[in-house]
């Protein structure tokens, strides 16, 4: 038996522990049906907080970092702790301290209903976006002068690193050399902000020549957003910085059926091996929270994410067609135009995995 690969698993907040409880309940099964993974419940999120203030205590980062493999989070956010202050350390403190500078969210449609696009369908819809994660905006360069007067100034700095510019851009060449997609789309808006984005501009074009049988476009992100609604299917991978990412990538899950469909993962792609941590794009959606509708289709794809980087691709595969026959079938949640609940929804994915 090869040693078990240690998942960390974080509920989170609203309908995060609902969501991930259904995709919890996917990895027992793998688990039980012997694949090599052991699973850890970590008790963090607004409840831990609000009960002795814990955000993210130092000796359960070392131990993830030292013991895990993968971290499956679900969503943060409540409104009884408006600084927000628990989800900050949490989920920044996984990305920014495990150096997760790849957030990869592929858009993909898995039916034609979900598609809102006139004319399109599930055939126009398979891209995937390469988001930096660890720079940016994010990393929370600025402050506040004056604060509550007239006067007030506030300011947030976009810092970009040639090292963070380049290896999410060589990230996304890779992906899509190694995935056989064809078409990489860097995404930036260097004319107007000159001195941050001519460095993507200028590193994207010198890596863009490593790889020559890739077709490689500059697009400004007004521009990406215009053509993404226009026609989805001229794209392959997209990579783009972190705000812009954040922005685009919600774009993408409206084509998929909502956010309740949008899979991630954040990872450190230049170190095999290295712990991932992997997450549903949606928000923890507190008037949602404990009412059994949440969509965990989402959540059950983020599974396949995480089983394929910790070496069983052809699970991702597997999970994915699943979920592509529960949501053709109608055995979804209602945003997707079924009438289940969420524990209902996870079911009928798992049913249609592990029934034979």
């Amino acid at each position: 038996m090869p040693d078990k690969k240690k998942i960390a698993i974080i509920g989170g907040d609203g309908i995060g522990p609902e969501v991930t409880r259904e995709a919890t309940r996917l990895l027992e099964q793998y688990e039980t049906r012997g694949l090599p993974i052991q699973l850890w419940q970590l008790d963090l999120g607004a409840e831990r907080f609000l009960r002795d203030g814990t955000t993210m205590p130092k000796e359960i980062f070392v131990a993830i970092q030292r013991e895990c493999s993968a971290v499956l989070l679900g969503a943060l956010g409540d409104p009884r702790v408006p600084s927000m202050e628990h989800a900050r350390d949490i989920l920044f403190g996984l990305r920014f301290g495990l150096d997760l500078y790849a957030n990869i969210r592929p858009v993909k449609a898995l039916g034609d209903r979900v598609v809102p696009l006139k004319g399109r369908g599930k055939k126009d819809v398979d891209f995937v976006v390469f988001r930096e994660n660890t720079e940016g905006v994010y990393v929370g360069v600025g402050g506040q002068v004056k604060r509550g007067t007239p006067d007030e100034i506030a300011i947030n700095e976009d810092v970009n690193t040639r090292k963070g510019v380049e290896r999410i851009i060589r990230a996304a060449f890779e992906f899509a050399q190694a995935s056989g997609r064809k078409r990489v789309h860097m995404a930036d808006k260097s004319n107007a902000m000159r001195h941050a984005h001519e460095l993507w501009l200028r590193v994207f074009d010198e890596v863009r020549r490593e790889y020559p049988d890739l077709q490689a476009s500059h697009v400004y992100i007004d521009a990406l957003c215009l053509y993404m609604v226009q026609d989805p299917s001229q794209f392959d991978v997209v990579v783009t910085n972190n705000l812009f990412g954040d922005i685009v990538t919600d774009l993408g899950a409206a084509f998929q059926g909502g956010l309740g469909m949008a899979a991630s993962a954040n990872v450190h792609p230049a170190v095999p091996g290295r712990v991932g941590l992997f997450e549903p794009v949606h928000g923890s959606a507190p008037p949602l929270a404990g009412k059994n509708v949440a969509n965990p289709f989402a959540a059950l794809l983020t599974v396949g994410m995480l089983l394929s980087h910790l070496g069983w691709p052809e699970e991702d595969a597997r999970i994915e067609a699943a979920v592509a026959d529960a949501l053709e079938a109608g055995k979804c949640t209602a945003d997707v135009g079924g009438s289940l609940s969420t524990d209902a929804a996870g079911a009928a994915v798992r049913e249609r995995l592990f029934s034979s």
